[in-house]
């Protein structure tokens, strides 16, 4: 994926610095998945939301109009934090941690918060809003990679090594079940563990860490009446199809009608005013019922490009040291690939119903914009993985190009 660097001699007979290409680093496969997948998603979003706004606001493509700005913006970042280095955000992860925990409490504050459908997760900011939680997962995967590298004998050998950012996570867990989002505290907690099993965190320890989380979370989900309900309409949607299941069998109606090829592009029934949230959460459900199979095989065969990318970045930082680019990279491709993985699943009826986007296509402007941003570090990552790679071959060739003369 990186340009040939060319080593010449100079006049003085020392090595010649090279020219460095616009193009080294660039990771074209990641470039071009994401390229796509933001392409697909925003005719998807158009198609399930003409009809819902033509009759709602006088305007069929409304939604689609904001997607494409939030897409804009999103990619704006992406190409801003690609060229940010990394021991910026490295050097801020913690100040970042704070602002993030500070959004999640702020949001609860009465008349501050705004609520919709009974969660309050958005701030309104000169018109525009904004939910908390998708800055706020980011700002903690990125304090937990500058803290894997700080302490990573701690949590290497040591239970409070892995407890004390768990703590922390703990903490905005709590925040966003009293929003609530129960999703996002599953994300978020499934990528930081990742994280710090990655680490080299002690098996029995993390195993135990694990074990306490999941009998948490089974608490959490039976304890809330509302959460309850979601899991048995889960196990059993069509035990009450027009109320509490009428959602998911919607959805699996969408997801059925869809076929090998789909009933065509813009022609779902489901989305007219059947599937809630059609160009939202469940917008994969119309992309099946549009694309059929095929279109969900390509939604499948570009996120696992994405993953593949992003641990192949990873471990490439990895190789070179590159400890923080590495962890965070991890962090961040668990992050996409576990709510991909989970919007999927819900829309699929093989998960309780979770409240979650499906990153980079769904409509939700906070969520298009972070996980651009997101794919933005990870090209940074990979840009300084080359970079390094680039200034440690340079004397070798060198060298090489002395003796042969």
């Amino acid at each position: 994926m990186n340009a040939i660097v060319h080593i010449g001699l100079g006049s003085n007979g020392k090595a010649a610095r090279p020219a460095v290409p616009l193009t080294l680093g660039v990771d074209y496969y990641l470039i071009m998945a994401v390229i796509v997948l933001l392409m697909l998603g925003a005719v998807m979003v158009a198609s399930a939301s003409i009809t819902m706004a033509d009759q709602q606001l006088g305007e069929p493509f409304y939604y689609f109009k904001r997607h494409i700005l939030y897409m804009g913006l999103g990619v704006t970042l992406a190409v801003m934090a690609q060229h940010i280095p990394l021991a910026h955000w490295q050097r801020a992860s913690s100040s970042l941690m704070i602002f993030g925990l500070f959004l999640l409490i702020i949001v609860l504050i009465p008349g501050i918060g705004r609520s919709v459908n009974g969660a309050t997760r958005w701030l309104s900011l000169a018109g525009v809003s904004l939910q908390v939680s998708e800055p706020a997962r980011l700002f903690l995967l990125m304090y937990l990679a500058g803290y894997v590298v700080r302490r990573y004998a701690e949590v290497a050998e040591q239970v409070m090594g892995l407890l004390k950012p768990l703590i922390v996570f703990g903490i905005a867990g709590i925040f966003l079940l009293l929003q609530p989002d129960f999703g996002s505290t599953v994300v978020l907690l499934s990528a930081g563990l990742g994280m710090l099993f990655l680490a080299g965190a002690n098996m029995w320890r993390f195993s135990g860490v694990l074990f306490s989380f999941v009998v948490a979370f089974a608490v959490l989900a039976i304890s809330s009446p509302y959460r309850l309900q979601r899991l048995t309409t889960f196990l059993n949607p069509w035990a009450d199809p027009f109320n509490t299941g009428f959602q998911l069998s919607q959805s699996l109606i969408a997801i059925g009608s869809g076929g090998i090829t789909g009933v065509g592009l813009g022609a779902s029934v489901q989305k007219l005013f059947y599937l809630p949230e059609a160009h939202n959460d469940f917008l994969f459900a119309i992309i099946a019922e549009e694309l059929g199979l095929l279109g969900v095989l390509i939604i499948l065969i570009l996120f696992f490009v994405i993953i593949w990318r992003g641990v192949c970045i990873a471990a490439a930082a990895e190789r070179r040291e590159q400890w923080y680019g590495a962890y965070l990279a991890y962090g961040l491709t668990l992050w996409i690939g576990v709510q991909a993985f989970i919007n999927m699943g819900v829309n699929m009826g093989m998960l309780p119903t979770k409240g979650l986007t499906l990153p980079l296509v769904s409509a939700g402007g906070s969520s298009l914009m972070v996980m651009c941003l997101a794919i933005g570090l990870l090209l940074r990552v990979h840009k300084e993985t080359a970079l390094q790679e680039t200034q440690a071959l340079t004397p070798s060739l060198a060298s090489a190009r002395r003796g042969d003369e």
